[in-house]
């Protein structure tokens, strides 16, 4: 093989490489907006379910210490 035919093998192996990484970081993006997606959702839920909380009259007020023993007492 000459010089020629080297560089452009490598040439075609970078590109092939490159292609590949593109589709990668095109669906670690897509992984990445769904995440965001979900923890957006799990943020309002656990806003919702404090409000919900305080309008029950259950919020963090006074605990006793016998409520905070831990289940297998």
């Amino acid at each position: 093989m000459d010089q020629h035919n080297i560089t452009e093998q490598r040439l075609t192996e970078l590109e092939i490489k490159a292609s590949f990484t593109e589709d990668l970081v095109e669906q670690l993006n897509q992984v990445i907006v769904r995440q965001q997606q979900q923890i957006d959702a799990l943020g309002r839920e656990l806003a919702r379910l404090q409000s919900q909380q305080l309008e029950q009259g259950s919020g963090p007020g006074f605990r006793s210490l016998r409520d905070e023993l831990p289940p297998h007492y």
